[in-house]
């Protein structure tokens, strides 16, 4: 069950049963680095931060709303790290079919190739920087410029909640308008 009460199966996801106010609350409470930050930074927090660096980047209002989403599909399927996941293709057959759909839902058409590399870029772009900042920890050999300035600091469940639904809202008002 969903923080607005639908049942949600994600091995047989329905469209009809995805609300983005139930996204936007679950990637809020779910912590990043899984809880392992000196404190604590959700998963909302860095999709909000990947969307502004898009943003910041010059790419459009459809780039920047899939930054935003890139890591629905763990509102309803948790956050998995990276080392773990890798070795995990079960999970990786339920996760990707269930971010295309979320993706696709939201904007409209699939991504292409070259949009979801440049996701991705920023997304690894976002999380060097998160551990630069939040664990005094550089993890990579080289790390990337950013455009943004991003916040790490706690924001509060509801206040990173409220800010993701209000950057979603903003972002879809601005591709419909086009």
């Amino acid at each position: 069950m969903t923080y607005t009460k639908k049942m949600f199966d994600p091995l047989r996801p329905k469209t009809e049963r995805i609300d983005i106010r139930d996204i936007a609350h679950a990637l809020s409470m779910l912590c990043r680095a899984n809880g392992h930050f000196r404190s604590f930074y959700s998963v909302g927090q860095h999709c909000i931060n990947c969307a502004k660096e898009a943003k910041a980047r010059g790419y459009g209002p459809r780039l920047q709303l899939a930054c935003l989403l890139h890591d629905a599909s763990e509102a309803y399927l948790s956050d998995v790290t990276r080392p773990v996941k890798a070795e995990l293709p079960k999970y990786k057959e339920i996760e990707e079919p269930l971010q295309e759909l979320l993706w696709n839902l939201y904007l409209g058409t699939p991504l292409t190739e070259a949009e979801k590399a440049q996701v991705f870029e920023i997304d690894d772009a976002i999380l060097l920087h998160e551990f630069l900042h939040l664990m005094d920890a550089k993890i990579a050999d080289e790390i990337p410029e950013i455009s943004s300035v991003p916040e790490f600091s706690f924001t509060g469940f509801a206040c990173c909640s409220d800010a993701f639904l209000e950057l979603f809202y903003e972002l879809t008002a601005q591709i419909t308008a086009r």
